[in-house]
């Protein structure tokens, strides 16, 4: 019963059904193997489905005008086109060739070596793809293996999807592991625990609970949760985010509110919002919009520059440091210029050599190096090197080097002294009783 005439129904107690090379087949329910030579069609009686118990093995390109169950399929140096669902109970192995079902596809194992292209939905145990995997409905996989790109137009569930090009999800993804050799692009929320790309990846908010690393650039369109953020160029955070480490060799951007366990980038941080975190270490600049808390270290290599407020444990600052207060319960050590309009607080407070400090400074110690100015002063312990320049000083004690000049007021309680060439506007007056600091 081999050759079969066709638009014939065909009913068989063998165990293969064959369908002829070019020819044309109308089937039913097949109780056997099913083989379709290179240039096949296969049609449906019903006009809706072709059942078989089987496996349906294809050679070369064939064609089924309507849906297909069977309990495994193999193709083999070709192209297999199912115009409806492709419903597997076992596995799909397409060799030398692709897949394209225009409807549903489910299965435990599906193998493809060129492209699957899955016109509705995908529902399998593992999925291996060779060239390209494009499903324009849902898609729920526990593992996903695509040579190629991965290309997802309704939502995505998976244990882990690993992709050696790019992969595209256009609705909501939720994963455990997304792992991509070149670039990510999810236009909806993404839930995972880690994402891995070599390249760029761009999301749009969510939550990734343990790691993000991106060899390149990383951009969350909307609010983020994270474990820790590890990003080789460039990171860009949209929204309220909140999270652990945040490591980026060249710049971070934050255009909101950021809670955070540490920030390290080696260039230029950006948060628009408010900042809340343990330490920030960065090389070139840092810039807040509005206020920085921290509970421990704030070291910067260039400037920084926030909007209102700047708490830390420390503040170590090369360049210029620029708030309006700023407070340590340790140290402020800035290299140029201090700059504040209620002041400056910690309880040592040193600047460099011909830096300058704008706004009051209020500190247990006070170290102004040579040729550095500053306007009024409130100390214990108050230490200025050669030339340096104050307004007004309240101190318990005062060291001035030789050159020093001050402007203003200068009331001490314990010592004072001074080595050449010193001068004062007004005699020192040592008092009881030293005036209040503004903050």
């Amino acid at each position: 019963m081999d050759a079969i005439d066709k638009g014939n129904r065909v009913k068989s107690l063998e165990k293969v059904v064959s369908v002829p090379e070019g020819s044309v087949m109308t089937l039913g329910k097949v109780e056997a193997d099913l083989h379709v030579a290179d240039g096949a069609t296969v049609k449906a009686e019903d006009s809706k489905k072709v059942t078989v118990s089987g496996t349906v093995r294809c050679e070369g390109d064939c064609t089924f005008e309507c849906s297909l169950s069977a309990e495994s399929i193999r193709g083999r140096g070709g192209d297999v086109n199912i115009e409806g669902d492709l419903s597997i109970e076992r596995s799909v192995r397409i060799e030398r060739g692709s897949l394209f079902v225009e409807g549903n596809v489910s299965a435990k194992k599906i193998e493809v070596d060129g492209k699957l292209r899955v016109g509705k939905d995908l529902s399998a145990d593992t999925v291996e793809i060779g060239g390209k995997l494009e499903v324009r409905g849902n898609t729920k996989a526990r593992e996903s293996d695509v040579g190629g790109a991965f290309e997802a137009t309704g939502k995505v569930e998976a244990e882990s999807i690993e992709v050696g090009g790019s992969f595209h999800g256009k609705d909501e993804v939720r994963v455990i592991k997304i792992k991509v050799g070149g670039t990510v692009t999810i236009e909806s929320e993404l839930r995972a625990e880690e994402l891995d790309v070599g390249g760029k990846a761009e999301v749009k908010g969510g939550e990734i609970k343990n790691s993000i690393n991106v060899g390149g650039v990383f951009e969350s369109k909307s609010s983020l949760v994270f474990g820790s953020i590890d990003v080789g160029g460039k990171a860009t955070l949209s929204g309220t985010s909140r999270g652990g480490s945040i490591h980026v060799g060249g710049s971070f951007k934050a255009e909101g509110d950021l809670k955070f366990s540490d920030i390290d980038v080696g260039g230029v941080v950006e948060i628009s919002g408010n900042a809340e975190g343990e330490e920030i270490d960065v090389g070139g600049k840092l810039d807040v919009g509005k206020k920085l808390e921290l509970t421990g270290k704030l070291n910067v290599g260039g400037t920084a520059k926030t909007g209102e407020e700047l708490k830390a444990e420390s503040i170590n600052v090369g360049g210029s440091l620029e708030a309006r207060r700023a407070e340590a319960k340790d140290s402020v050590r800035v290299g140029g210029v201090i700059e504040t309009v209620e002041g400056v607080k910690a309880a040592r407070v040193e600047i460099g050599a011909r830096g300058k400090i704008h706004g009051v400074v209020v500190a247990q110690e006070v170290l102004l190096r040579e040729r550095s100015e500053a306007e009024d002063i409130y100390a214990d312990s108050l230490t200025m090197e050669e030339k340096s320049k104050a307004r007004n000083i309240y101190a318990k004690r005062i060291y001035l080097e030789s050159g020093c000049r001050i402007m203003g007021d200068v009331q001490y309680t314990e010592d004072l002294r001074r080595e050449e060439d010193v001068y004062f506007t007004k005699e020192p007056r040592k008092t009881e009783k030293l005036p209040s600091p503004p903050i």
